[in-house]
C-alpha cells in the first residue's frame, strides 16, 4: 500500500515539474496577428458593453411604463370603488325613503 501511495506522489511531482517546464519554455513573442486579434477583441467587448447598456435602458423604460400602467390601474380601481360606494349609499337612501313613504302611506 505504501508503495502505491509513493508511486502516486512521485507521479504527481513528475507531472507538475513537466507542466512547469512546458509553460516556461513557450515563446512569448507577440505577432502582428495577435495584436490585431487583441484589437478586435477590444472592439467586440466595447460593442457588447454598448449593447448591454442599451438593453438596460430599454428594460428600464419598459419597467417604468409597466409601473405607470399599474399606477393607472390602481387609480381606476380606487375611483371605481368610490363610485360604487356612492351608488350604494344612494341606493340605500332611496330604499330608506321608499320605506318611509310606505310607512306614512300605511299610517294614513
Amino acid at each position: 500500500m505504501s508503495k502505491i501511495v509513493a508511486a502516486l506522489i512521485a507521479g504527481l511531482f513528475a507531472t507538475s515539474v513537466f507542466a512547469a517546464q512546458s509553460t516556461a519554455t513557450a515563446p512569448s513573442t507577440t505577432t502582428p496577428a495577435t495584436k490585431a486579434e487583441a484589437k478586435a477583441d477590444k472592439k467586440v467587448s466595447k460593442a457588447e458593453a454598448k449593447e448591454a447598456k442599451a438593453d438596460a435602458k430599454a428594460d428600464a423604460k419598459v419597467e417604468k411604463k409597466e409601473a405607470d400602467a399599474n399606477a393607472d390601474v390602481a387609480v381606476a380601481k380606487a375611483d371605481a370603488t368610490k363610485k360604487k360606494a356612492k351608488a350604494h349609499k344612494k341606493s340605500e337612501k332611496a330604499k330608506a325613503d321608499a320605506s318611509a313613504d310606505m310607512k306614512t302611506d300605511a299610517a294614513k
